[in-house]
């Protein structure tokens, strides 16, 4: 599911100004990027789907500040010093084989794993992102069979070890798909 472009600018009009830095780690359709560029922001990404870059590529006043990469070497790419993030990370629950962060590609190593992975890209993200810099995850638990995933409390649990948690927003959904009726926006930032 996309997150709609009203919700990422209800969070750029709150924390940004015209001329930021806006970046996306995992930009998927672009919709982030597309809203930030719309409204005077300096939008960057990364996407490791060839199609999905693609399709944001061709809606973008810049489309080569949308780097067909992966997050997890985000400290490799030459991107500015950011202002402001906003993602929805690939989801995955403590059941799923496919690793979520290779685009569901390969053999995944567990949820740890992939909880570990989200840590050190933020890790790498906190170093470009400029001192009182704010980032924005948009997750959710996943009520799946029977199981419950804490993904979103476990994503803010790894990530507040790298930035700062300033808590969250939920958004309620008319339709959601993850067993509820609600996500959150976690927010971080930079001391």
């Amino acid at each position: 599911m996309r997150y709609p472009k009203a919700l990422v600018q209800a969070f750029l009009d709150e924390y940004t100004q015209p001329g930021d830095i806006v970046f996306d780690p995992f930009s998927g359709y672009g919709t982030t990027l597309i809203t930030a560029e719309a409204i005077g922001r300096q939008a960057y990404g990364l996407e490791l789907n060839q199609a999905k870059v693609d399709y944001a590529r061709n809606r973008l006043q810049h489309p080569d500040r949308l780097v067909l990469g992966d997050a997890r070497r985000l400290s490799t790419y030459k991107f500015p010093l950011i202002d402001f993030s906003m993602t929805s990370p690939p989801y995955t629950s403590l059941d799923d084989a496919l690793d979520p962060l290779t685009n569901y590609t390969s053999d995944g190593h567990g949820y740890g794993a992939y909880l570990a992975g989200m840590r050190n890209i933020y890790a790498q993200l906190s170093m470009q992102l400029k001192p009182g810099g704010t980032a924005v995850i948009e997750a959710a638990n996943i009520k799946r069979n029977g199981r419950l995933t804490t993904l979103a409390w476990d994503i803010a649990r790894v990530v507040s070890e790298v930035l700062h948690f300033e808590g969250e927003v939920v958004i309620a959904w008319d339709r959601y798909g993850y067993g509820y009726d609600h996500s959150y926006c976690l927010v971080f930032s930079r001391l």
